[in-house]
């Protein structure tokens, strides 16, 4: 791993777990900036990029406009689309080099039991468990945690076409699993960061923050992480 982290360590302290880091995985609802935090962080690290391929869904649109209609479609679709990019991060010139994704394979399940219920949810979750046991397990998830009321700010400031029909109601559904999800992960260690009153895409000291906290990790289960606010927001 090529990185520019590398220090001087005093004698009898822990290393910190970045040292030994081959995958990190940025995640978070709708509009937190996973996928601005996930480029960042690939790019300063000099790590290979995963990126979730969610413009490639073709049902994605029709499900914003009409969600119980194609929750399935959409789910499934996304569900191969990101087991095919994990069974590439198992090829060892991948697996083995540095790479940082806007995403977790295990997650789909959260948009997959908000989304499905009966005989679809049962046939989800056989293919679901069928494919997790062959992806890789992320040495760091790094939750970018925020509100709806911040969420639905940055969704309709990037102004994508197929969420002018954001329901506020949905992210606020989202929101709670995606809380109830990673307040109870226990599979890799696990950084929550509240990102309610912070801009690591524009401000400077905002971003520093964050990455000295990554690069600084000592913790193999879970940490919170509550940034100081360089600037006021709104």
């Amino acid at each position: 791993m090529s990185t520019d982290s590398h220090e001087t360590r005093p004698k009898g302290e822990i290393p910190s777990m970045f040292e030994s880091m081959r995958y990190i995985v940025i995640e978070g609802v709708i509009g937190v900036g996973k996928t601005s935090l996930a480029r960042i962080l690939a790019q300063k690290f000099k790590a290979m990029l995963v990126l979730e391929e969610f413009e490639q869904n073709p049902f994605l649109e029709r499900f914003y406009g009409d969600r119980p209609r194609w929750a399935f479609q959409t789910q499934l679709s996304f569900l191969a689309s990101r087991f095919r990019q994990q069974q590439l991060l198992m090829k060892p010139d991948l697996f083995h080099s540095f790479v940082v994704a806007d995403y977790a394979f295990d997650k789909d399940r959260i948009f997959a039991h908000l989304n499905l219920d009966g005989d679809e949810r049962q046939l989800y979750e056989t293919m679901f468990k069928l494919m997790q046991s062959s992806t890789p397990v992320p040495d760091l998830v790094v939750y970018l945690q925020s509100t709806p009321q911040r969420l639905m700010s940055n969704i309709r400031l990037r102004a994508r076409s197929f969420e002018k029909t954001m329901d506020p109601e949905y992210i606020t559904s989202l929101n709670d699993a995606y809380n109830y999800y990673f307040f109870r992960y226990v599979k890799s260690p696990l950084l929550i960061v509240n990102t309610e009153k912070i801009d690591f895409v524009n401000n400077p000291d905002d971003l520093e923050q964050l990455v000295d906290q990554i690069r600084n990790l000592r913790h193999p289960g879970t940490t919170y992480f509550n940034p100081v606010p360089s600037a006021t927001l709104f």
